[in-house]
């Protein structure tokens, strides 16, 4: 019986198949710099020239991005293309913010329900230092960050590679969303406590590992927000036909 060579493969391969894993399941982070090469190498146990060719390589397709003197980066516009066109429509169509509620409703219930399913003990770590960044930001701008990234962490707690990167794909348009949404949540003098309580109701349900509770906490949050979108809106339509009558003197 005649047999087949086995062909080994090369080591700069190996070690450029590994860093793709890291990049598809989150573990490296768009914008992230590697470590030096010395010190990659030393890691991963392979020789520096072996390192430089895979980094190249995933360079060549668009994965990483070297600065001279500066470092080896996890390209920041990876997922730049999917979101863009989005971004531009909810700046020019209000209504958009409704479709993107509802959309959250069907991804962020079911990475909530996985996160529960799935997620380590050091998942729901993060998870709860992420409520309390939430908790003790201040201002718009900063309050909505650390909500994204609570967001994020839920989807890295799922397990699920699909849903983390639709997330990172998103993380823009999320950023609008949720910035308006607490704008809007601002003049309701309970809605942001009330918001923070389904919050901690959402990570109560994931940490003691409830998928059916988790999904529900969710689609209770995003209600709530809904509900207080549409009150809000609905009085300033009032107070504008008001405004306009006022000024037509009838």
């Amino acid at each position: 019986m005649a047999y087949s060579k086995i062909s080994q493969p090369k080591i700069s391969d190996v070690i450029m198949n590994q860093l793709e894993q890291m990049i598809l399941e989150g573990s490296l982070k768009p914008g992230q710099k590697l470590p030096p090469e010395r010190e990659l190498a030393l890691q991963f146990e392979v020789s520096r020239p072996s390192l430089r060719e895979a980094i190249q390589k995933l360079e060549a397709k668009g994965l990483l991005l070297r600065r001279q003197g500066g470092g080896t980066y996890v390209k920041q516009q990876l997922w730049q293309s999917m979101a863009d066109p989005i971004v531009e429509l909810m700046q020019n169509d209000r209504e958009s913010q409704y479709d993107l509620l509802e959309f959250r409703h069907a991804t962020e219930g079911m990475m909530a329900y996985f996160a529960a399913l799935r997620g380590t003990d050091t998942d729901m770590q993060n998870l709860q230092d992420c409520i309390l960044r939430v908790e003790k930001s201040t201002g718009i701008t900063e309050q909505a960050n650390a909500i994204v990234d609570f967001y994020r962490t839920v989807a890295e707690a799922s397990h699920n590679m699909a849903m983390l990167h639709l997330v990172l794909s998103l993380t823009s348009v999320l950023h609008k969303n949720v910035a308006e949404n607490l704008e809007l949540l601002s003049r309701r003098e309970e809605a942001t406590p009330k918001a923070n309580e389904h919050r901690r109701a959402l990570l109560a349900a994931i940490v003691r590992r409830d998928p059916e509770a988790a999904r529900e906490a969710s689609n209770d949050h995003l209600s709530y927000i809904e509900e207080v979108m549409l009150s809000v809106r609905e009085e300033d339509s009032r107070l504008q036909r008001s405004l306009r009558r006022m000024k037509s003197g009838v």
